[in-house]
């Protein structure tokens, strides 16, 4: 188990800033070269198409505003309208609807971009906190650095199984000898350029004993974190809430 000393000192022992040059942004996407994307293509052995989708309720996930137009001559701003058969048309309408989400949280899949997480006001490869602007975003490892997509072989240890119970209890962390028995016993092993996807049993016990949210949830263990390193992980997930996450500053 290590210390927090430890812990702390993996921002220096498992440091990728400078490892694929100053100007870098992927992180360790950077994994994910076009041999470890040909070989995840070619692992492809069913065409199924399984969904991972969770019902998004409205409004305690998210916040939506409807606006309904019976007829488009009422809809604010008809009266300027050029074409006269748009501006006096009194028998088709509409409605529309504007959602906002908060993405950092439990509602979402998202992936983390290296921007999302400063320590001592600095990100991936040492950038200044000030590149993040309320206004127009992130100059500096936003999302937008990976629009080319992450195509890569996905790994999903299950944990629950391994330690034989239905999920694991929130706060419960997940250790390298669990990713190590659960490769042992799926007959897979990690490799460069992967992502490496948890099952802690989460979605069972929130279909049988209801939500479990907040910030105590059961989840990879900073321990985890030399593993990932010699691994070459590109990214991680889990089931739970506020898990996921690309590997993309100074520790991870």
């Amino acid at each position: 188990m290590p210390t927090q000393d430890d812990v702390l000192g993996y921002f220096d022992t498992l440091s990728n800033w400078g490892r694929w040059g100053d100007d870098d942004e992927l992180g360790t996407l950077n994994h994910i070269t076009d041999d470890v994307r040909l070989a995840a293509a070619r692992a492809v052995r069913h065409g199924r198409s399984v969904s991972c989708a969770w019902e998004v309720a409205v409004p305690e996930d998210m916040e939506r505003s409807t606006t309904t137009c019976p007829c488009a001559a009422d809809m604010p701003g008809a009266e300027d309208m050029p074409a006269p058969g748009f501006r006096n048309d009194r028998r088709w309408g509409f409605s529309s609807e504007r959602l906002g989400v908060t993405f950092h949280g439990n509602t979402l899949t998202h992936v983390d971009s290296p921007c999302h997480i400063f320590w001592d006001g600095t990100m991936y490869n040492g950038r200044s906190h000030s590149l993040v602007d309320a206004a127009t975003g992130s100059a500096w490892a936003a999302v937008t650095a990976a629009a080319n997509g992450i195509i890569t072989r996905g790994v999903l240890l299950d944990i629950a199984k391994v330690r034989d119970v239905p999920w694991l209890e929130p706060g419960q962390g997940v250790f390298p000898d669990d990713l190590e028995e659960a490769e042992r016993r799926q007959g897979v092993r990690v490799r460069s350029g992967d992502a490496v996807l948890l099952r802690t049993g989460y979605g069972r016990v929130r279909h049988e004993a209801g939500a479990a949210g907040g910030f105590t949830q059961a989840g990879w263990h900073a321990s985890c974190l030399p593993w990932l390193h010699e691994r070459e992980v590109a990214l991680i997930g889990a089931d739970t809430p506020r898990t996921f996450s690309r590997r993309g500053t100074k520790t991870c």
